[in-house]
């Protein structure tokens, strides 16, 4: 069922404090993103999350993922604008009431769901069996977790942030702050609709993410308009661990593999084993 309203909103003291020093770090200039809620017989503006005006550069994300931030109930993300959708979030791209919450979700079936909608149909023959590939069509299971000792996962989400950033793979990231319980929840919680045209219920996504931050010590760290990316603290080490991963990853983002590696064993080669940032993107 649709998340009910929540009686408070850690962004509504920007309205009479725009740079936060309540919160902790002071907060480069920015913007609100509202939506409109019904609150009895009229609506109001609430706040869905702060945009920062500017691009940042390299430091931006690991000096605003801070305890006061986190305590406060709000999570730090880069927002990244593409050709002709520069600054996309201003267009109201939004939709946090569609989507229900990640607690009513558990990974397991929804990887399996997912799995059995996006696997080839036998029609495709030998070509479909290659792109699935040690796996048939019933779905394989959960991966099994990454490696003890790791990375520290906050680190490692601040350290891909700022190899993104200064590789210019993320030209002119924007920081944003979403109220959200956790990292995972952050699509959901703003609503965001970048895997419609795989899955239009981006909490079935956070539920994944969830489970990845479990398993993996997985962190999100950059949304585009319809693209994801996620540091990964403690990625699988060997292909034969890595394999069922991509399995996972072309049951959430299959044009990963149908438009890019071309296999899930090429896939876990190149994108998965040893890999620190999984990236995903919904065509």
């Amino acid at each position: 069922m649709p998340k009910s309203a929540k009686t408070h909103n850690p962004l509504s003291v920007l309205a009479d404090d725009p740079q936060g020093r309540c919160l902790g770090p002071r907060l480069p200039a920015g913007e609100l993103i509202s939506r409109s809620v019904r609150r009895g017989w009229r609506k109001a503006a609430e706040p869905l999350l702060r945009v920062s005006g500017e691009a940042l550069g390299v430091g931006a994300l690991a000096a605003h993922r801070t305890p006061e931030l986190e305590a406060a109930g709000l999570q730090a993300v880069l927002i990244q604008g593409r050709r002709g959708l520069e600054r996309w979030w201003q267009e109201r791209e939004f939709l946090p009431e569609r989507m229900p919450d990640p607690d009513d979700h558990h990974v397991e079936p929804v990887l399996r769901d997912f799995w059995a909608a996006v696997v080839p149909d036998p029609e495709e023959g030998t070509e479909g069996e290659e792109l699935i590939a040690p796996f048939g069509r019933d779905w394989p299971g959960l991966a099994e977790a990454g490696p003890q000792g790791g990375a520290d996962s906050e680190s490692a989400a601040c350290q891909l942030a700022d190899e993104l950033i200064a590789s210019g793979f993320l030209p002119s990231p924007r920081l944003a702050l979403v109220p959200a319980g956790r990292g995972a929840d952050v699509p959901t919680a703003m609503g965001w609709c970048g895997p419609t045209n795989h899955e239009n219920d981006t909490a079935l996504i956070s539920t994944v993410l969830r489970s990845w931050e479990d398993r993996f010590g997985a962190r999100v760290v950059a949304l585009g308009f319809d693209e994801l990316h996620v540091s990964v603290a403690a990625p699988p080490r060997t292909v034969a661990h890595a394999l069922p991963v991509a399995a996972e990853h072309f049951a959430v983002s299959p044009d990963n593999i149908r438009q890019g590696s071309g296999s899930i064993r090429a896939y876990a080669d190149e994108a998965v084993t040893g890999s620190s940032h999984w990236g995903f993107w919904w065509d």
